[in-house]
């Protein structure tokens, strides 16, 4: 059985099955162990780590809640929380995906070059990342879900550049929703778009591998925070905020992060909302050691994690910011149809407009139909979401039934 467990409770002859945590945040080679001496408890706890899911099947049991119960208790919480956000958008899902598309392949395009730059010596030219992060702006403004949506999809061979372009992006929509001014919100976008520049100086090897680090690998990697604040310094017209946000994006408010270990006083407003775009970003993205997350799952883990690692204020605006089902999520409905998100409702998030296309009953395609949940029976309505789904687990690819919006 899973069980969710303080750090506090864990003894010798315990089965970890998870730490709770994002692998790069954590200096274990591999993510399940039976736990053999104390220097392993101390070593997950000076790690930061505060909770883990052990399987009392396979070692020492304790008490404590199901992992089950946990997860309900907690999405509870964000239901309560969240449900009710307002949400805005000036243009249609449709309109904006064309533009959006080409935003996405332009950004990524130009953080691709930028590594290369920085892994040839040469300094940031900002001149040409300044236009790139406006046009990001602008397409927020118009339809927040577009861009985002469609960033959700990466690769292995594209994930360090696009996820560059999603912190970007969802760092823009994050100071939007707390009404920052246009500046500051202008600088984030750069801090976001930029804040992995010191990855350039990490061999492909590590970067890419898809097993454990070993501890060597994983003190090249924490260096990146530091690497890319060097490199972003030899651009004399670069702003305080980006920087910032690249040296500081790994901290955390326990002081369990890094480069620095710096404890929440110590660290900023902005690069303690970029740590929560960052990781957020991380755990919805398929890697090449991890599966992506729901974004509902995500949330959660955001959620228990600002306990310790972020500010629990920032975490929960930017839980509101995203949205339990944000555009592009596969969910089942109660149905038993499938479909994915096209839009959120303005007021209550648990029922956005989905663009239904498979039944699950009788395992077929159907004509795709947009489905609003904040409608009653005849009016296009009467069902809602029971959860979301995998698009690997059903073979599709869900930004083909972004375009029906």
């Amino acid at each position: 059985m899973f069980k969710k467990v303080d750090a506090s409770q864990l003894k010798v002859g315990m089965f970890i099955q998870d730490l709770s945590c994002d692998w790069m945040a954590h200096p274990f080679v591999r993510n399940r162990f039976l736990i053999t001496s104390d220097a392993e408890i101390r070593k997950i706890i000076n790690a930061g780590i505060h909770d883990v899911v052990i399987d009392s099947d396979k070692g020492l049991d304790v008490e404590a809640p199901t992992l089950a119960e946990a997860q309900a208790a907690t999405e509870r919480e964000i239901i309560d929380l969240i449900a009710k956000s307002p949400v805005v958008t000036r243009v249609a899902l449709g309109e904006e995906m064309r533009r959006a598309a080409h935003i996405r392949h332009q950004a990524s395009t130009l953080v691709r070059s930028v590594m290369q730059d920085a892994r040839l010596g040469k300094a940031i030219e900002l001149d040409q990342v300044a236009p790139v992060v406006q046009t990001i702006t602008e397409s927020i403004l118009r339809n927040p879900g577009a861009l985002t949506g469609l960033l959700r999809i990466k690769n292995a061979d594209d994930y360090t550049f696009l996820h560059s372009v999603s912190v970007c992006t969802l760092l823009v929509a994050f100071c939007r929703s707390r009404n920052l001014d246009a500046e500051t919100t202008h600088q984030a976008g750069l801090g976001g778009l930029l804040h992995d520049t010191g990855k350039a100086l990490v061999p492909d090897a590590i970067l890419n591998k898809p097993g454990p680090l070993t501890d060597e690998e994983y003190e090249i990697i924490r260096r990146h925070p530091q690497d890319g604040y060097d490199l972003l310094r030899q651009s004399p017209e670069i702003g305080p905020i980006p920087l910032d946000i690249t040296l500081h994006h790994h901290e955390r408010r326990d002081g369990s992060g890094y480069p620095n270990r710096l404890a929440e006083r110590q660290i900023s407003d902005m690069a303690q909302m970029a740590a929560i775009v960052d990781v957020y970003d991380a755990l919805t993205s398929d890697r090449c050691y991890h599966k992506a997350m729901p974004a509902a799952a995500a949330l959660r883990k955001i959620y228990e994690w600002s306990k310790h690692h972020f500010n629990p204020q920032y975490a929960q605006e930017f839980m509101r910011c995203i949205g339990i089902y944000p555009v592009g999520t596969m969910v089942m409905l109660e149905s038993g149809r499938l479909g994915v998100v096209i839009e959120p409702h303005e007021t209550n998030l648990l029922a956005p407009k989905v663009n239904v296309f498979f039944n699950t009953k009788q395992n077929v395609y159907i004509k795709p139909e947009t489905v609003d949940l904040s409608r009653g029976l005849g009016f296009g309505g009467a069902d809602k979401i029971v959860g979301h789904e995998s698009a690997a687990k059903w073979n599709v690819d869900p930004m083909r039934f972004l375009t029906l919006a």
